[in-house]
């Protein structure tokens, strides 16, 4: 059974940092390419950053510079370091396995976590 579990949400105020965690079991973790994803209330759900295998990064230029996603393969972890946060990044986090598909798009597979609430204040 394949599990995502995310942690690290908060309230934070704007400018401030946070990290996100996700521990997965259940797959063969350095397999697999994993993403972050966020959803606003009201909002599409965006992808955030993915990672490949070979740890090759991809950024949403809407998080670029202030975002790095990284993983982890031994402890089967896959983090997001959010830096210079904006009220516009209030949503829930979600991380995810992706599959990489041609021009390395990201498309989500069916795991997901269940999501981590970040709150960024003005």
């Amino acid at each position: 059974q394949v599990q995502l579990v995310e942690s690290g949400g908060g309230l934070v105020q704007s400018g401030g940092s946070l990290r996100l965690s996700c521990v997965a079991s259940g797959i063969i973790f350095s397999f697999n390419a994993m993403a972050w994803y966020r959803q606003a209330p009201g909002k599409q759900r965006e992808l955030v950053a993915h990672i490949t295998p070979g740890g090759h990064t991809v950024t949403a230029d809407s998080v670029k510079g202030r975002f790095t996603i990284s993983r982890d393969n031994a402890k089967e972890s896959v983090y997001l370091q959010m830096n210079s946060l904006k009220p516009e990044d209030t949503a829930v986090y979600y991380c995810a396995v992706v599959r990489i598909r041609d021009q390395n798009v990201a498309v989500p597979s069916d795991y997901w976590g269940q999501g981590t609430q970040v709150t960024v204040s003005s």
